[in-house]
This record gives C-alpha cells, structure tokens and sequence, in this order.
C-alpha cells in the first residue's frame, strides 16, 4: 500500500494578507487547503491557471476549474478546503481603496460586500501571462512596477462589464451587464479617500469624525455614503482591519492576548474579545489554542 503523503496546509501569519490587511498583493502558486475559515480586509481575485479548487464561502460553495476567474470580499469568512494536486492559481488581494477605483457595473460591488461572487469564464491565454507578469512586477521591489500591476489588473477586471459573468449566491445569479448601468464615481472616490485614511491609522485610536475630515465631508454623510458602498459602518471597517491584523499576531510563539489587543488598535481587552469573538465565532484565546492543534493533512 503507498506511503500517504502530508498535503501542507495554509496558517495567517504576519507577513500574509492577514497581518498586511492594507497591502495591495499578488500571488501565483499552488494554493494551500485551509482546515478552518479566515478572513481578510481586502477584495480577493482568484484565475485558476490548472486543476481545480473547493471554496466554502460565506453563503454558498463553488468549485472553481482552470480559465475561471472569480472576485469576492475576504472580509466575510471563506475557506479553500479542497483542491486538485496539480492546481495552480494566479490572482491578488485588493485594498478597498483600489477596489473602489473599479468601474464595475452598479449592482456588483455591493452584492460582491454582502457575500456574492463574481465569476467569470470569459477568459484567455493572455490572462494567464498577464497574471504572472504583474505577479512580477508587484514583488520586484519597483514602485513604478507595482503601480503598473495595478492599473492593468483593475483594468482587466472592469472589462467584466462587457462579458458574461454570474454572482454566485447573490441577489441575481446571472447576466450581462450594459453600458447603460451608472455608476456613482464621485461617491466611489469618496469612500476611496476615507478608506486610504483609516488604512493609514487603523491601529490608532480614530472615529468617524475624523475619517469624515479627512475626506473633507460631514460625519452623518460620511458614514452614509460609506454603509451604502460596503454594506458596513465605518466602525466596522475599521474593526476589520484590526482583527485581520490580530488574526496573524495571536500566531507568533510568543503572542500574549493583551498585547495583541493593544498593538492591534483596540482600546481595551473586553472590546478585542467581543470583537473577535463576533467575527470568528470563538475568544482569541480559543483561535489560538485551535490554531496549534492544528492536525496534518494527509492525502494519497
């Protein structure tokens, strides 16, 4: 009988998306399974290059297979828990002050908030090449580079409104978007200042009075506008950052729960308990204890 193998398995850690919850990111791997749910702060895009992955989303599943591309919000719990050994993945991790550049038609960006996933088979070789192409380009060190990786990612991303796509597990399953959908660019680059504020000083001790000053409105409209884009209070996004940064502290050896309170921008342990405990449906001491009990994965 063959020796069965230990398949790798995916832990947050500080120097992954959870401890850079306003990095811009790209990857192009093979994906690792994840044996419990996480969650991030930013837009996730995923091009399958080969094989084949499982997601356990928010409000649904999807298996995803080579030349599919699907985009959705890591700020709700999801889980990649199978996948085929030869697969390979492409994609990246969108701050929601790139996201909100995007001119995506007008429904999908909330949708894409409250838990659907885009996704889309009208792809071709060229994606694949541009992938690993702006992969390069955002780990080379160059400014210049990484910006570029950007503008061309967002640019391929918004042809999506001249395609066939479907939001899995959204209000409408699918179709195909017109030129004729608006799409409130003003309100958008709003949402986009108050969101580079808060990426800046979410680890300080900040409200929505001062993310409305920074992006030069009035509190109430602020918070308005921001609740109608993402479908959360400006509290909450800021709470998120947090936690995707204190999701990736409590694994460090040396990690004490207080501590990680407090680097992490909470005020007070009793606020970083409820929280965290909201958001991953256990205390952090819990996350961390499970997180080392971790078991190995075998296949084969």
């Amino acid at each position: 009988m063959p020796e069965s193998k230990v398949r790798p398995i995916y832990q947050p850690g500080a120097s992954s998306v959870e401890g850079l919850p306003t990095s811009f990111q790209m990857f192009l791997n093979t994906p690792l399974v994840m044996v419990k749910p996480h969650w991030h702060a930013q837009v996730e895009v995923n091009f399958i290059v080969r094989g084949t992955v499982h997601y356990r989303m928010h409000t649904h599943e999807m298996t995803l297979q080579a030349g599919q591309m699907c985009l959705f919000w890591g700020g709700l719990a999801h889980q990649m828990d199978d996948l085929s050994e030869d697969t390979i993945y492409a994609g990246a991790h969108l701050p929601l002050i790139h996201f909100f550049r995007l001119r995506l038609p007008q429904d999908v960006p909330q949708q894409l908030m409250q838990g659907a996933t885009l996704l889309t088979e009208a792809t071709d070789v060229s994606d694949a090449h541009n992938f690993a192409r702006w992969n390069a380009y955002a780990r080379s060190g160059d400014a210049v580079r990484a910006e570029q990786a950007v503008n061309e990612l967002l640019l391929r991303l918004e042809r999506v409104r001249f395609e066939p796509y479907s939001l899995v597990g959204g209000s409408a399953e699918s179709g195909e978007a017109s030129q004729s959908e608006g799409f409130d660019l003003q309100s958008s680059r709003k949402v986009g200042r108050m969101c580079d504020f808060i990426a800046q000083n979410f680890l300080h001790d900040i409200d929505s009075i001062d993310i409305a000053s920074a992006a030069d409105l009035h509190p109430k409209y602020a918070m308005s506008i921001f609740k109608r884009s993402t479908g959360m209070t400006l509290n909450e996004y800021v709470n998120l950052l947090r936690l995707s940064y204190a999701q990736a502290l409590l694994l460090r050896e040396d990690a004490n729960v207080l501590h990680v309170a407090m680097e992490s921008g909470f005020g007070s342990l009793s606020a970083f308990n409820k929280s965290f405990r909201k958001m991953a449906g256990m205390s952090p001491s819990d996350f961390r204890r499970d997180a080392g009990a971790v078991p190995e994965q075998r296949f084969g």
